[in-house]
């Protein structure tokens, strides 16, 4: 009798090597400025007081920007210690003001409803249909009645893996088949994203609006 070994795959120590390895600004994912991010979100004309969190966020600096332009009400999240110590570390006394979260999204206990759910370029890690499932509950549970989800992948045609990860490549059509009739989509926006090698990442940014469910209806 032959025995096969499974190795698991830990994605809590993946990410927080990512973090640990490399500096922010080598990263391929990196931004200096989160422009559409930005734009969607303004947009959105979300208070200044409403809660908004970053999900899978990394060391990204979305969360600088809005302390800028006065935004009160701040969560960010990712799975990496490492990536949140970089991003506090980074924004000094005014990280303080913040509430951050080191936790798997697949494990996250949603505490409070958000006006606004931002993701830029988690969901497409998650290939395994089960975490998605689990992602979207979270969403539904999270995101208040008309508030609003802006979430950003890779599109079709655009990088098949990323961080040595496999992904899952979204046009509108599978976006909304993921997200069910609990979301209606307002915009859709491409981005081409030149990463510090200087290569072309093809994205597609969603803005959706949550509306109730059936049942409360």
């Amino acid at each position: 009798m032959s025995y096969s070994t499974f190795i698991v795959f830990d994605r809590k120590k993946h990410w927080g090597d990512v973090y640990q390895d490399k500096s922010s600004s080598d990263l391929s994912w990196y931004q200096k400025e989160p422009k559409l991010s930005l734009e969607l979100i303004r947009s959105t004309n979300v208070a200044s007081n409403d809660a908004i969190i970053d999900i899978g966020a990394g060391t990204s600096v979305l969360v600088d920007y809005l302390k800028k332009e006065h935004y009160t009400n701040l969560t960010v999240l990712d799975i990496s210690e490492n990536a949140i110590t970089i991003a506090k570390k980074r924004l000094g006394k005014s990280a303080k003001s913040i509430n951050w979260i080191v936790c798997d999204i697949t494990k996250f206990d949603v505490f409070q409803k958000f006006s606004l759910w931002h993701d830029r370029a988690l969901f497409h890690f998650l290939t395994d249909p089960s975490d998605r499932g689990i992602y979207v509950k979270a969403l539904i549970n999270a995101i208040r009645p008309e508030g609003h989800l802006i979430i950003a992948t890779f599109a079709i045609g655009g990088p098949k893996n990323c961080s040595g990860l496999e992904i899952v490549q979204y046009d509108s059509e599978k976006m909304i088949a993921e997200l069910g009739d609990n979301f209606k989509l307002v915009e859709e926006r491409k981005e081409v994203h030149i990463t510090p090698a200087n290569k072309e990442q093809k994205f597609n940014f969603f803005l959706f609006r949550r509306v109730p469910n059936k049942s409360n209806t």
